[in-house]
């Protein structure tokens, strides 16, 4: 924590870079609080989804309120959802503007479900021109190729990204 106190009085004349510390270290400090060790981002989807979200918040300088109940191995199937949480999170850190984003995923028996949500403008899903692949190939796409769904709610109060798979399937 000193080291982080240090580069901050360092970095005072550069916003972002001392909110971007400023962040990291409260993930570090709420992790301790909680008592709870940080899962391995290669072996576990819950330190995979955490890990995703802490890299889109410092790419993006957003704040991302990331819950994860449960965990369970990460292979290709898990990782599939974790890459398709990544990019709804990139989606809503670039069009929902300062609005909040959340991530909750939990793993339950043998499914997991994650759900990334903002209370950005919304959009019509339907309306997304051909020529942008984003949520139609890295969300949707990726999700019915590993055998999962994904849903899209998405409304003038924001949108909510429902990620699905069934991992005994």
């Amino acid at each position: 924590m000193m080291q982080t106190l240090t580069l901050i009085q360092r970095r005072a004349s550069d916003p972002q870079a001392v909110t971007a510390l400023a962040r990291s270290q409260e993930r570090e400090l709420r992790a301790w609080l909680q008592g709870s060790r940080r899962a391995d981002p290669d072996l576990s989807v819950a330190g995979a989804l955490e890990a995703a979200a802490a890299e889109v918040e410092d790419a993006h300088g957003v704040t991302i309120e990331a819950v994860v109940v449960g965990d369970c191995p990460l292979d290709e199937r898990t990782g599939a959802v974790v890459a398709a949480a990544r990019e709804a999170l990139v989606n809503a850190a670039k069009f929902a503007g300062a609005a909040p984003i959340s991530l909750y995923a939990e793993v339950n028996g043998d499914s997991l479900q994650a759900f990334v949500r903002d209370r950005g403008p919304g959009f019509d899903p339907d309306a997304v021109p051909g020529d942008r692949h984003g949520l139609r190939e890295s969300i949707v796409g990726r999700m019915e190729r590993n055998g999962g769904r994904a849903f899209v709610h998405a409304n003038g109060d924001g949108t909510e990204i429902e990620l699905v798979l069934e991992r005994g399937a």
